[in-house]
């Protein structure tokens, strides 16, 4: 069994902790509440994950935490640092002000989400909906102006209708468009060891979740190839919230619910982190198998979390009200019985973190 060391049991620091790297084709919830340290252990365990497998990582990340995940701490070893060195680690960057890009291409999405991102509906905006499934262009030599100037040239009345919609909701000033540039499914496709999309500095708040929805429908309309990925989704109620709202928010929780249903046997495997089991649409969560909690408080996330994972005993689970900050309980598939863990230290560098307060 290949084994992922993340710590020392509490209570019993001689005692290590591994995880087995071998069942993360299956589903893995991470949680735990703001400050518990969730996210640095999450960070552990990825590093984990790079260096003792050669399973892909997919990243999306919305704070830049990870951005950082090929920067090495001087505590790595000279084998840890050269196996993450070793990584083919790509990171894409949203916002204007950064070299390696964050793309996606309009022309890649299916005509459903197309439809999504321009909150068109196929019986109501029949005609327009028409004119955007026959819209062919080169995105090699795109150009908004032309675009948008022959839409109104034709003289049809859905082209009209549909150059207004683009205009009025300013889809085409979207930082996201590839435009020509590599896209980020063009990066995934490659299957490199890791891949982390730097969700958090888009202008728009739709452009970090069409990223989201572009790279996993093109996951899934080659799932066939049947080529592993772990699809990590830090802060992941904002890309599937248990009550979407527009169309791209409901367009990316179905495809997430569909990957969750069915993509274990293609080797779509999602590991979700967030900071309360409700935050999550239930289809998603109900399919998890492995379970990282941290601290959490709310007697209401821990009696879902329960009524979720059932094997775990309630005492068990009761204790994560008083865990200290980097301690969790981890269950399911991927460890042998129920552990309480005190995390190890980090290798590689975080990037985000807490703002200190200024003091006198």
């Amino acid at each position: 069994m290949q084994s992922l060391r993340i710590g020392a049991k509490v209570g019993n620091p001689a005692e290590y902790v591994e995880l087995n790297a071998a069942k993360f084709n299956r589903h893995t919830f991470w949680c735990g509440q703001s400050g518990s340290g969730k996210t640095y252990a999450l960070g552990v365990v990825l590093e984990q994950l790079i260096l003792q497998t050669k399973l892909p990582l997919l990243i999306m990340d919305p704070n830049a935490d990870f951005t950082k995940l090929g920067n090495l701490r001087p505590e790595a070893t000279k084998e840890e640092a050269q196996g993450i060195e070793d990584a083919s680690l790509h990171v894409l960057h949203s916002g204007s002000q950064n070299p390696d890009k964050l793309y996606a291409r309009f022309t890649d999405l299916s005509a459903a989400s197309k439809a999504a991102v321009l909150r068109l509906d196929p019986v109501l905006d029949a005609e327009e909906f028409n004119v955007l499934l026959h819209l062919d262009g080169n995105v090699e030599s795109w150009d908004d102006a032309k675009f948008i100037a022959a839409l109104r040239d034709s003289g049809g009345s859905g082209e009209l209708r549909l150059a207004n919609r683009i205009e009025n909701l300013q889809v085409l000033e979207w930082d996201l468009w590839s435009r020509g540039a590599t896209s980020v499914t063009d990066i995934v496709r490659a299957r490199p060891r890791v891949t982390v999309m730097d969700l958090g500095g888009f202008e728009h708040p739709e452009e970090p979740k069409v990223a989201a929805l572009a790279t996993l429908e093109d996951l899934w309309a080659r799932r066939h190839e049947r080529k592993p990925i772990l699809i990590v989704i830090d802060e992941a109620h904002n890309l599937c919230s248990p009550n979407p709202l527009s169309p791209v928010e409901k367009a990316l929780t179905e495809q997430l619910i569909q990957i969750a249903a069915e993509g274990r046997k293609f080797g779509l495997w999602l590991f979700l982190s967030t900071q309360r089991p409700t935050k999550i649409h239930p289809n998603v969560l109900s399919q998890c198998d492995n379970l990282g909690l941290m601290r959490v408080n709310s007697p209401r996330d821990l009696k879902e979390i329960g009524e979720v994972f059932g094997f775990i005993p309630t005492p068990l689970l009761e204790q994560a009200k008083n865990f200290a900050q980097g301690q969790g309980l981890f269950a399911g598939a991927f460890i042998a019985e129920p552990a309480i863990n005190q995390m190890r230290d980090r290798i590689t560098e975080e990037g985000g973190g807490d703002v200190k307060v200024p003091l006198a």
